[in-house]
C-alpha cells in the first residue's frame, strides 16, 4: 500500500495559493510550464549544526586526564566540550542557569555539572550530541562544591549551610549519609563557619575526607567513625586546598594573598606561611596583605621540587598589572601575565591518580576571553599554539559573510599567505588535548567565512565539514596615519572609537577581488597577490557626497524673483555634490569642509602577501557635516568597477583607471521620472509652507515639472507688500535655521555614529547631546525657533494656495532647518547588483548595467557602457547613464538576482585571477584581450531572443519580473507585522531559491521563479542587533550568525545535511584502558604504607546510612539517548534518526552481554580446568592420606 505523504499535499495547498496571490500582468501567463521547479519541501529542515568560537562568560572547567576532554561552562548555562582540533561540541542546560563546577567521571564518558539554579545533571557523552540522563534538583539547600573521587561512584555535595550531602552519581540519589555542619566542627568554633569552599578525600586514605568552610575552618572528617578527627582554624577565609599526594601535608589559600601549610597531624599551627608576592617589612613583622589568591595546586614530581601554582595573590599597590598565575618550583618563582582576567586553571598531569607523583606538564587557564596552555616541561614556561578558533572575537565582530562551494584553489592560497603570518616562540610540542576522533565528513565542497573587526582587521576562515580554522588575516588600518592624540585631529573623526571598524565586505572569490566599507566612510579595494610589494604612493580618491537643498546664502534682492514663478514647492530638495581630491579647507563660516575623516599614509607601504590595498575611496566633510555611513557596496571584476551608497546617494569608481565614474544624489538617479512628493515632514499643513518657502533656489526662472503647483500661475493673488516682505522674511528664517542646524548637527552626527555601531561597542551616551552646557544651549536655540514659528505662521497665512500641499506616506524629506538632522528619513541606498540584462522595454539584447535598491523600494537601472579589453580599458573611460527604468515594491530593497530562461542562476561577470605583481608579457596580454569577451553571463553584442527574471526582494514582498518587458509575474507579500533583515538567492540540490530570515525569528525559503513558500520556522526572535548584523545564507543549505560576541552559531535549512549530520559529528568518547594503579611496593604492602581503599557502598548504602530525607532534593529522569534527535527530524527522517540511535544502543549493550557472557564462559573453563587437577590429584589416595 503507498504511503499518504500530507507534506507533499502541504505543498499543493501552498503551490495553489502562491498561485493565487502572484500578481501577474494583464495579457501575460506565468510561464511555469518554461522552468521546472525541481524544489519541495521535502528538501528543507532547519537544524543547528555546530558552534565555533569562545565561549562567551565562562565560569567553570574540568578535565578528563585519560580521555583528554576539556569542559567549559558558562553563565548563561551552555557547555563546550573540546577534544584534539576539529572536535568540538556545544550542549545547553534548558533552565540556562549558571554553571558553578563540572566533575568528569573520569573515562567512563559521563560528566556531572553543577548549576546556580542548585541543580546536579549527569550528561551522556558516549554520543555524539551528548544528552541529560539524570538530573537531582536541591530544593532547601543551595549548592557550593561539589568532589567526585577517582573511580568512585559517590559525589559529595557541599551546601551553603555548611553540609555535605553524598549523591549516588549511577542513580543519582541522595544517601541518608548526611555530614551536619556542627557535628563538623563541634566546639572548636562559637559561630556558623560559613558555606563550604573545598571537599576532598586523603590521597592515601579515602575514609577522610577534609571540608574547608569559607570562615577559615577545616575539618578531617572520618566517614566510618563519623566524627571530626583533625579541626584546623586560621584567621583569614578559605578560598581552595590542595593535597600533597602522600596525604601527610595540604596547602590552603587564603583571602589576604597567602599560602599555609599545614601537617595532617598538626591542627594547632600550621607549618608555613607564606605571601609569595607580599613586601617583608625590616623590623620582622607579618608581611603587607595582597589580594586574594582565589585557587592553589599543589604537584609533586618523581625527579624534582613540587610545583605550587596560584591564581591572584599580588600586592595591592600593583595599579594596573595585568591578572597573574604564579608558577612556584623550587626556590624559583614565575608570574605569568594573562590579558583577561582568570576565571580557573587546572594542572594536566600524567597520572590520573590523586596517591601517586603527579609530573604536571601543562597548566591549563581559563581566561574571561581566552583560553591558555602553558607548558610547564620548558624554560620559560611558553605557551601552546592554540588550534581551537576561539580568537574570533580578538576585536568585536562588526560583520559576517559566509561563502560555500568556493573555488578548490582559494582555500590553499590564503592559508599560504597566512602561514607566513604565524607567531614565533610557541611551544614545540603537541597540544595536550587530544580526545576523540573526527566525524566522516560527506561534504567535500570548500567553504569560507570572512569576519570584519572593530578594529579594521578582517579574518578568513576555512570553514569546510562543520570544522572552522583561521586562514588568513589582515590589517585594512595599515594604509592610515594613526593620531597619536585627539588634538592632532579635531573634529574630523565621526565616531570616538574604532574609526577604522569594517562595516560591509564585498568580495569575489573567483577573481579574489575584495572591497571593504568602513564607519568612517572609507572604501578599500584590495587585490590578492602570493608576492610581497612596496607600493610608494596609496592612491586616494576624495568623494564629496552630500545631500543639500539648494543654496539660500545671501541671495540678491534684484535676483528674487516673485513667488509664483520661482518657488519651488516642499519637494524640490536636490543633491549638490561634487567628486575631486581637495585640501584641507575651511569654509567662510569656519566649518569643516573637504576633510577626509582619516589621513592616508605618507610613506611606502610594505605589503605582505595576500591582499594588498589598491586604492582607497573617502567621502569629506561638507559645510561642518561629517559625511554618512556607507549603506551598500558592491565590486565587479569584470568591468573594473566599484559602487557604493548611502543616505546622501550614489558614488561609482573604475579602480583601473583611479577615477569616478558617477556621483548622483538618490533624488538625481530619478531624473524626471520621480515618483514620490518629496514634501517636508509636518504634522500641521500650514506648515509645509515654511518648508517651500525655505527651498528657494536662487537665480532660477522655471520650475520643474515635477514640483510645479497647479496654482502656480496664480501670482497676482498676493499684493506687493508681501512680495516686498517676502525676501526679508525668508533671509531672516534662513540664518536662524542654519544657526541652530550648524549647532548641533556635530553632536547628532557623532551619535548617530556611535548608535551605528555594534551594541558591544557604542560608549555611554549622555541624556541629551552629551553635556549639560550643550542642552542648554540646544534649549535657548529651540526657544528662538519656536518665535519664529508663530511668525512663519502668520506670514504663510496670505500666501499659501501657492504651494499643492499633499500627504504622502512615503515622504522622507525634510525642511532645510533639519535636513542635516534626520537623516534617516532620507531615501538611501540599500542595495546594488552588477549583471549583464536587458535594461529597457524596449531592448533586444542584454548589456552591462547596475541596478540599485532603495529604501523606499524602488529598483533603478543604470547602463554601463564599457570600452573594449586590453589597452583601450586603460585609456577610454566608461560612459554611465540612467536607463529610466523604476521598478517598486513594498520596503527597502534587500536583494536582486537574475535567472536565465531554464530558471538558472545568472552570476556576475568576473574576471579570473591573476597575479598583479607580475609583468605579463605581450602574448599573454593578447590571449587575455581574446578571451576577454567571454564570460559568465552574455556579452552585450549577442542577441538573445529569450526572457530573462530579474528577482528582487524587499523588506515586505518578494517580486520576479520578466525582461525586457518588465511584467510582474509573480509576486509574494513575505510578512505584514515584521519585515525581513536578510535575503539571499541560494543554490541547494541544483536549483536556486530565495532564503528570508524576518525581524520576528522565521526563517523562511521560496521556489523560484514561482515563490512557492517551502520553509516557515520561527526560528530565533530578534533580541539584539549583533544577529541582525551577521546573519547570512548561503549555498548548500548553510547560514550562520554572531549568537554572542564570541561564537558564531552554524545552522543547515538543507534536509540532506541534517540527516548526515550525525555521521559529519565528531565523537567524545574513545575506549581507552585507564592506566595502572601505582605500585604500592613489597614494604608499602607489608606495613601498611600504601592508599586505603574505602568500601563507599557499605557506608553510603541505604542499608547502612538509612533513607535519605524526601524534601531535600527530587530526581528528574533526563531524555539520554533520544535527546540527540529530538525536534531536529519530523517525518522518515526522524524516525530514522531515532531508529539509529536505538539501534546503536541496542548494540552497545548487546556487545557488554557478549563481553559478559565471554567473561562467564572463560570462568567456567578455568573452573572446570581446576576441578580435573584437583580430582586428579586426589583419585588414587585413601580417605586417612587426606
Amino acid at each position: 500500500m503507498k504511503k499518504f505523504n500530507i507534506r507533499k499535499v502541504l505543498d499543493g495547498l501552498t503551490a495553489a495559493a502562491a498561485a493565487s496571490s502572484s500578481s501577474s500582468q494583464p495579457g501575460q501567463r506565468p510561464p511555469d510550464s518554461d522552468i521546472v521547479e525541481t524544489l519541495c519541501s521535502d528538501h528543507f529542515q532547519l537544524c543547528k549544526t555546530v558552534r565555533h568560537g569562545f565561549p562567551y562568560q565562562p565560569s567553570a572547567m574540568a578535565f578528563d586526564p585519560v580521555q583528554k576532554i576539556l569542559a567549559i561552562g558558562t553563565q548563561s548555562g551552555s557547555l563546550r566540550l573540546f577534544g584534539r582540533p576539529g572536535v568540538e561540541c556545544y550542549c545547553q542546560h534548558d533552565s540556562g542557569a549558571g554553571v558553578i563546577q563540572l566533575q568528569f567521571l573520569v573515562n567512563e564518558g559521563a560528566l556531572v555539572s553543577a548549576l546556580a539554579d542548585d541543580t546536579l545533571h549527569l550528561w551522556n557523552l558516549r554520543q555524539k550530541r551528548p544528552a541529560i540522563l539524570h538530573s537531582l534538583k536541591f530544593n532547601k539547600e543551595r549548592i557550593t562544591f561539589c568532589h567526585l573521587p577517582f573511580q568512585s561512584k559517590w559525589l559529595y555535595v557541599g551546601t551553603e549551610r555548611g553540609n555535605v550531602h553524598i549523591v549516588n552519581v549511577e542513580s543519582f540519589t541522595l544517601s541518608g549519609y548526611v555530614i551536619m555542619w556542627n557535628k563538623a566542627i563541634e566546639l572548636s568554633s562559637k559561630s556558623h563557619p560559613g558555606l563550604i569552599v573545598h571537599i576532598s578525600d586523603n590521597p592515601m586514605d579515602e575514609g577522610k575526607l577534609l571540608i574547608g568552610f569559607e570562615s577559615g575552618t577545616l575539618v578531617l572528617w572520618d566517614l566510618k567513625s563519623k566524627k571530626g578527627e583533625y579541626r584546623y582554624s586560621y584567621d583569614e577565609a578559605i578560598h581552595s586546598v590542595a593535597w600533597h599526594h602522600e596525604g601527610k601535608q595540604f596547602v590552603c589559600s587564603h583571602s589576604d594573598g597567602s599560602l599555609t601549610i599545614w601537617n595532617v597531624k598538626s591542627p594547632i599551627r600550621p607549618a608555613q606561611i607564606i605571601t609569595p608576592h607580599g613586601k617583608l617589612p625590616k623590623d620582622g613583622k607579618k608581611p603587607e596583605p595582597c589580594k586574594p589568591i582565589l585557587k592553589v595546586e599543589y604537584r609533586t614530581c618523581k625527579s624534582g621540587d613540587p610545583f605550587i601554582i596560584f591564581s591572584g595573590g599580588l600586592s595591592y599597590d600593583t595599579v594596573g598589572r595585568r591578572p597573574c598565575l604564579t608558577v612556584m618550583h623550587g626556590k624559583s618563582t614565575a608570574v605569568l601575565e594573562m590579558d583577561y582576567p582568570i576565571v580557573d586553571f587546572l594542572t594536566l598531569c600524567e597520572t590520573p591518580y590523586p596517591s601517586d607523583f603527579q609530573e604536571p606538564y601543562a597548566v591549563v587557564v581559563l581566561l574571561e576571553k581566552d583560553l591558555v596552555v602553558v607548558d610547564l616541561g620548558q624554560n620559560g614556561y611558553p605557551i601552546f599554539e592554540n588550534p581551537y578558533p576561539l580568537d574570533i572575537h580578538e576585536s568585536p565582530v562588526t560583520c559576517c559573510e559566509y561563502f560555500a562551494d568556493c573555488p578548490v584553489d582559494l582555500i590553499p592560497a590564503l592559508y599560504s599567505a597566512g602561514a607566513k603570518q604565524k607567531r614565533q616562540g610557541y611551544s614545540k610540542k603537541e597540544w595536550p588535548i587530544n580526545g576523540g576522533n573526527w566525524g566522516l565528513g560527506t561534504q567535500s565542497y570548500p567553504e569560507i567565512i570572512i569576519t570584519g573587526h572593530a578594529d579594521g582587521s578582517l579574518k578568513f576562515w576555512d570553514a569546510s565539514a562543520i570544522t572552522l580554522q583561521v586562514l588568513y588575516k589582515m590589517k585594512t588600518s595599515k594604509v592610515f596615519e594613526k593620531s597619536r592624540n585627539k588634538e592632532e585631529n579635531p573634529n574630523t573623526d565621526i565616531v570616538d572609537e574604532d574609526p577604522y571598524a569594517i562595516q560591509i565586505i564585498s568580495w569575489c572569490p573567483e577573481s579574489r577581488m575584495l572591497c571593504v566599507a568602513g564607519v568612517s566612510a572609507h572604501v578599500i579595494v584590495y587585490k590578492f597577490s602570493k608576492q610581497e610589494a612596496t607600493t610608494e604612493v596609496i592612491q586616494m580618491l576624495e568623494i564629496r557626497l552630500h545631500y543639500e537643498i539648494n543654496d539660500l546664502e545671501s541671495p540678491d534682492t534684484d535676483q528674487v524673483p516673485s513667488v509664483g514663478t520661482s518657488c519651488q514647492g516642499s519637494n524640490s530638495q536636490t543633491a549638490n555634490s561634487q567628486s575631486h581630491p581637495s585640501a584641507s579647507s575651511t569654509s567662510s563660516d569656519g566649518l569643516r569642509d573637504n576633510i577626509p575623516c582619516l589621513k592616508i599614509k605618507s610613506t611606502p607601504l610594505k605589503q605582505g602577501a595576500g591582499y594588498q590595498a589598491e586604492v582607497v575611496i573617502q567621502l569629506v566633510w561638507v559645510n561642518g557635516e561629517p559625511p554618512q555611513q556607507i549603506t551598500s557596496l558592491a565590486v565587479n571584476s569584470s568591468y573594473g568597477l566599484l559602487v557604493f551608497g548611502n543616505c546622501n546617494g550614489i558614488a561609482m569608481v573604475d579602480y583601473i583607471q583611479k577615477t569616478v565614474l558617477l556621483n548622483l544624489g538618490t533624488i538625481e538617479l530619478y531624473g524626471s521620472n520621480d515618483p514620490y512628493q518629496r514634501q517636508p515632514k509636518s504634522p500641521r499643513k500650514t506648515r509645509q509652507a515654511s518648508g517651500g518657502l525655505c527651498d528657494i533656489n536662487e537665480g532660477s526662472t522655471a520650475l520643474d515639472d515635477r514640483c510645479k503647483s497647479p496654482t502656480s500661475g496664480s501670482a497676482s493673488s498676493c499684493n506687493s507688500e508681501d512680495e516686498q516682505k517676502l525676501p526679508n522674511f525668508i533671509e531672516k528664517v534662513k540664518n536662524k535655521s542654519r544657526k541652530f542646524s550648524k549647532t548641533i548637527v556635530s553632536d547628532i552626527a557623532k551619535m548617530s555614529r556611535k548608535l551605528s555601531l555594534p551594541t558591544e561597542l557604542k560608549p555611554d551616551l549622555e541624556l541629551g547631546f552629551g553635556s549639560k552646557s550643550r542642552g542648554q544651549r540646544l534649549n535657548h536655540h529651540l526657544e528662538e525657533m519656536k518665535q519664529l514659528k508663530n511668525h512663519v505662521l502668520s506670514m504663510t497665512s496670505r500666501c499659501i494656495h501657492f504651494f499643492n500641499v499633499r500627504d504622502n506616506s512615503f515622504s522622507r524629506s525634510r525642511s532645510s532647518s533639519v535636513t542635516s538632522i534626520d537623516k534617516e528619513s532620507r531615501e538611501a541606498i540599500t542595495a546594488l547588483h552588477f549583471c549583464e540584462t536587458y535594461t529597457r522595454k524596449s531592448d533586444t539584447c542584454t548589456s552591462p548595467c547596475l541596478w540599485v535598491g532603495t529604501t523606499l523600494g524602488t529598483v533603478l537601472v543604470i547602463v554601463l557602457n564599457l570600452p573594449p579589453g586590453g589597452e583601450q580599458r586603460l585609456t577610454q573611460p566608461v560612459i554611465v547613464s540612467p536607463s529610466g527604468t523604476i521598478l517598486r515594491l513594498k520596503g527597502g530593497i534587500l536583494r536582486m538576482a537574475f535567472l536565465d530562461t531554464t530558471g538558472s542562476l545568472l552570476h556576475p561577470a568576473h574576471e579570473p585571477w591573476k597575479e598583479p605583481n607580475v609583468q605579463e608579457e605581450k602574448d599573454d596580454k593578447d590571449k587575455c584581450r581574446k578571451l576577454r569577451p567571454v564570460s559568465v553571463s552574455p556579452s552585450s553584442s549577442q542577441e538573445i531572443s529569450e526572457t530573462q527574471y530579474a528577482v528582487i526582494c524587499s523588506e515586505k514582498q518578494a517580486k520576479v519580473v520578466s525582461l525586457p518587458s518588465q511584467n510582474c509575474i509573480y509576486k509574494h507579500n513575505i510578512t505584514e507585522t515584521s519585515f525581513v533583515l536578510r535575503a539571499d538567492i541560494v543554490g541547494l540540490n541544483g536549483s536556486i531559491c530565495l532564503a528570508c530570515f524576518c525581524a520576528n525569528g522565521h526563517i523562511m525559503t521560496f521556489s523560484l521563479p514561482s515563490l512557492r513558500p517551502l520553509l516557515d520556522v520561527n526560528y530565533l526572535p530578534l533580541t539584539d542587533m549583533r544577529i541582525a548584523r551577521t546573519f547570512c545564507f548561503t549555498n548548500n543549505g548553510q547560514a550562520l550568525y554572531l549568537v554572542s560576541p564570541t561564537e558564531i552559531q552554524r545552522i543547515t535549512y538543507s534536509q540532506g545535511t541534517c540527516e548526515n549530520l550525525q555521521e559529519m559529528l565528531g565523537e567524545l568518547f574513545t575506549p581507552v584502558e585507564t592506566p595502572d594503579a601505582p605500585n604500592r611496593g613489597f614494604f608499602k604492602g607489608l606495613f601498611g604504607g600504601g592508599a586505603q581503599s574505602l568500601d563507599r557502598e557499605e557506608l553510603f548504602g541505604e542499608s547502612a546510612a538509612g533513607k535519605p530525607s524526601r524534601s531535600l532534593a527530587q530526581h528528574i529522569p533526563g531524555t539520554g539517548g533520544i535527546e540527540g534527535v529530538k525536534g531536529a527530524a519530523t517525518g522518515v527522517a526522524g524516525e530514522l534518526a531515532r531508529a539509529r540511535i536505538a539501534l546503536d544502543e541496542r548494540g552497545q549493550k548487546l556487545s557488554e552481554l557478549e563481553e559478559r557472557t565471554a567473561a562467564m564462559l572463560y570462568s567456567a573453563d578455568n573452573f572446570s580446568k581446576h576441578a580435573h587437577e584437583m580430582m586428579l590429584k586426589y583419585k588414587d589416595k585413601k580417605w586417612y592420606q587426606f
